[in-house]
């Protein structure tokens, strides 16, 4: 379950407790994103713009929209069924003993940035709240580069 630890006042979760969450497709979520962004473009414009409007939305947002997910899927707040299940409530499984580093990590996972940025922040920041061993930890379970989905306008190689 979804419990609050009195201790350090982030929740925790356990292995299994994607099974009691529902669960949400990214692709699913994303289409309905899509003909959002489409119905409002076109609104503007006076006509129905078409997939056109759609390639620009996924040039412009996919890869921004796919780490939100993922983050929200690391976060344990919702379970996405593209992402891998393990990860389910990782930062909170795994890293709940630094609240202040996940949320500067979190913060930092949704601005885009990748894991030398991230690394470079917190050396540059380095202190008890910041450990620098504590972040390549983290990083190193997170595996940012791996979990990249590739959306169905993508070529395949």
């Amino acid at each position: 379950m979804y419990d609050s630890n009195s201790q350090s006042g982030v929740a925790t979760l356990s292995a299994d407790d994607c099974q009691t969450y529902p669960k949400n497709s990214v692709y699913t979520d994303c289409i309905e994103e899509e003909n959002r962004h489409r119905w409002i473009e076109s609104e503007k414009a006076g006509y129905d713009l078409g997939e056109a409007v759609i390639r620009r939305w996924v040039k412009e947002h996919w890869t921004g929209y796919l780490r939100g997910k993922w983050v929200e899927h690391l976060q344990g707040k919702c379970f996405w069924t593209e992402l891998d299940r393990g990860d389910f409530g990782l930062l909170l499984r795994e890293f709940k003993d630094c609240p202040k580093l996940l949320e500067f990590l979190i913060a930092r996972l949704l601005a885009g940035l990748e894991n030398l940025p991230l690394l470079a922040h917190a050396i540059w920041l380095c202190n008890d709240d910041f450990p620098t061993d504590r972040m390549i930890e983290i990083l190193t379970s997170l595996d940012i580069n791996s979990k990249r989905l590739r959306h169905r306008f993508d070529q395949i190689s």
